[in-house]
């Protein structure tokens, strides 16, 4: 079995050799990496598409829109979630982007488990009628299928923002609230002089 360590530095000399600067290829090397630990088929995915562009210049967006294409060819998976990561704010502010005609899209995931925690909040990703979480860069929740699969190209992808909820309610919180409170320790006059466990500081 490779170590993460050999998965990151093969993928990133990989991705140098296909034409990629260094820079990018050692972004590269760190997602495959990553998706693999996921449980998904990085390594395969990021071959074929290697294979794949062999003769062929990839391109991605040159900016972030609501709705991303190129006009005569397919939109490439690593400079389309590098231009989603360096334009952040403003994919925050669109909060559902649809890409249309993309190369192996789950090169995409990994980029996009990194926007995540750039602007802190959760993203939907629908591939055709794959469907896929990114969560602050710590896990991907998708369809269980996608562990085994490797997708040449997806006709639609669809990223949407999910706002930050809490998944409790506001009596349920007021009543784990008061159950803390028990730790706090009454302000006396001797706690005053010395600056200790006054009101609502914790004693612990």
């Amino acid at each position: 079995m490779q170590s993460s360590s050999e998965i990151n530095t093969v993928s990133k000399r990989a991705a140098r050799a296909a034409g990629y600067s260094w820079g990018i290829a050692e972004e590269v090397g760190k997602c495959i990496s990553s998706i693999e630990m996921f449980g998904i088929r990085g390594v395969e995915n990021l071959n074929n598409y290697f294979k794949t562009i062999k003769d062929i210049e990839p391109e991605g967006p040159k900016q972030i829109e609501e709705n991303n294409k190129l006009n005569d060819k397919s939109l490439c998976p690593i400079y389309t979630g590098l231009k989603l990561i360096d334009d952040y704010k403003s994919v925050d502010k669109i909060k559902t982007l649809k890409f249309i005609k993309l190369d192996y899209p789950l090169l995409l995931l990994p980029f996009i488990n990194k926007l995540s925690y750039l602007i802190g909040k959760r993203i939907q990703v629908t591939i055709d009628e794959i469907n896929a979480e990114c969560n602050l860069n710590t896990c991907i929740l998708a369809d269980h299928k996608i562990k085994s699969l490797i997708i040449k190209k997806a006709n639609t992808v669809i990223i949407t923002i999910l706002e930050n909820e809490d998944n409790f309610s506001s009596k349920t919180w007021n009543e784990l609230y008061e159950i803390s409170t028990e730790t706090f320790v009454e302000e006396t006059e001797q706690s005053k002089q010395t600056g200790a466990g006054a009101g609502l500081q914790d004693n612990d």
